[in-house]
């Protein structure tokens, strides 16, 4: 009887099972928590009570571990909403155009998603959930990890054997410490912390505002020596709008009732503030804070046979980016890649491993890049842009509002539905001398692309003095 072992049962643990049930007889998920029945918060998941996008990337890789969540949650009253077609952008140089793209994203409540995977993972019967089972330190030695040492509901120390343990514990993970008490070198970490604080309000939508109620963002922007402050308001399930506030060091939202919509009126744009007057408050403004990236790099170490860390234990992003979800979902399927391809044999951590690095590699460099743009940013490591890194980033950010190609192609490679590599075959036509320079949309023409957006009788809207400047 073959066991494997899987350190969390959160979305990286159901996730890293359903790779794990097809090649072993059974899988133990050790969970220090009591996992809710229904879609309601998870104790460990303080970040949950704040607005989620699950990226088409990480969504098609959910359905092939776990087939039917999209249409479960969708069911559930979860969006598909395009990118750009369904979703109002002010990016950091201007307006996205609506064009139509194959890119998307699921919104909902966070608790909606666990629940509905967590439904759908637990319908195989090889997989079990050992609630109030706290996990304290590995078994094996610094060749081969053997099992995981654990307290049941407070009790006395046990061994769960394995043939092969998953660390998906998230930020909090000790395995760091666990692998160096087997012999291993510590692994190697990274920090960016931008600083950046959340503010996040759950409301009832106002009359006139349909299922087909867009997505709306105004990104921060990086690079101008001031903090970067942005907001989204998401459609959830329910008939409910999830509003996050948003800010880097120094100037981070309150969570003050009566701050909440001034801080949303002080953005380049007035329009989320203005959808929010018309909503109805369902709850208590929320404050999160843990917003650093932060990677382990255990695909450096020498990989003892038997184990691999996924999700947040390996690399953990501002959530603001709206990645990590999604990195776990292809992590695990490529964990799943990689047992298919060797089995349960010698290589496989090691294989398996490089593989999950490879998932956070581009959403790491984009979020940890972003992050460093803005000021009193913390970090162990220091990074130095070159030239070209930076024309390129400009020429992309610029030409995206323009060139209908660059935009579909960059919301591609977002969404983690294309390869990183699309975007180095942009750079030519970004710098080619024939290529499109304007027009821009006016925030008027931006709006307006929206008619579901007219019922709302947003305010002062063609009248408003903050158009941003694309150059």
């Amino acid at each position: 009887m073959s066991k494997a072992v899987v350190i969390g049962g959160g979305l990286a643990g159901m996730l890293a099972s359903a790779a794990l049930a097809k090649h072993v007889d059974e899988v133990v998920v050790i969970e220090s928590d009591q996992l809710p029945t229904e879609p309601r918060p998870r104790r460990g998941l303080p970040q949950g009570h704040h607005s989620h996008m699950l990226m088409g990337g990480g969504a098609i890789a959910m359905d092939a571990l776990a087939p039917g969540t999209t249409d479960a949650l969708f069911a559930a009253g979860a969006h598909r909403r395009g990118l750009p077609t369904d979703a109002l952008t002010l990016t950091s140089t201007g307006w996205y155009p609506r064009v139509e793209s194959p890119a998307f994203v699921i919104t909902c409540s966070r608790d909606l998603i666990d629940h509905v995977l967590r439904t759908q993972v637990l319908k195989d019967t090889k997989i079990t959930v050992w609630e109030s089972t706290k996990a304290v330190g590995l078994v094996g030695d610094a060749t081969k990890v053997t099992g995981v040492r654990v307290e049941r509901d407070g009790g006395e120390e046990e061994v769960v054997s394995a043939d092969f343990v998953v660390d998906a514990a998230g930020r909090r993970s000790k395995a760091p410490q666990w692998l160096v008490e087997l012999g291993l070198p510590q692994v190697e970490e990274e920090l960016v912390d931008s600083g950046l604080a959340y503010a996040g309000r759950i409301f009832t939508a106002p009359e006139g505002a349909g299922d087909d109620m867009p997505v709306v963002i105004i990104q921060p922007q990086p690079g101008t020596g001031q903090p970067g402050r942005g907001a989204t308001l998401l459609p959830i399930e329910g008939g409910r709008w999830i509003v996050t506030m948003t800010g880097t060091r120094g100037g981070q939202p309150s969570t003050a009732d009566d701050e909440f919509i001034k801080f949303a009126r002080s953005m380049r744009h007035p329009i989320v503030a203005n959808l929010v007057e018309k909503a109805v408050p369902t709850g208590e403004v929320r404050p999160y804070r843990g917003t650093g990236n932060w990677r382990r790099f255990y695909d450096r170490l020498p990989v003892p046979e038997c184990f691999v860390a996924i999700g947040d234990s390996a690399a953990a992003l501002n959530p603001v980016y709206a990645h990590g979800m999604s990195v776990s979902a292809q992590g695990a399927l490529a964990l799943r890649g990689e047992l298919d391809r060797i089995g349960l044999k010698p290589g496989l951590a090691e294989a398996a491993q490089n593989a999950i690095a490879q998932c956070a590699d581009w959403p790491w460099a984009m979020a940890a890049g972003q992050d460093r743009a803005f000021p009193d940013v913390k970090s162990n490591v220091e990074v130095e842009f070159s030239e070209e890194e930076a024309a390129f980033g400009m020429a992309l950010a610029q030409q995206s509002i323009i060139d209908p190609e660059v935009c579909k192609t960059t919301l591609e490679v977002y969404t983690l539905m294309a390869s990183p590599a699309k975007m180095a075959e942009l750079a030519a036509k970004l710098f080619a001398p024939d290529r499109p320079t304007g027009p821009v949309l006016t925030e008027d023409e931006a709006i307006a692309q929206f008619p579901e957006l007219r019922d709302l009788h947003l305010p002062d809207s063609a009248a408003s003095p903050h158009q941003a400047d694309p150059n």
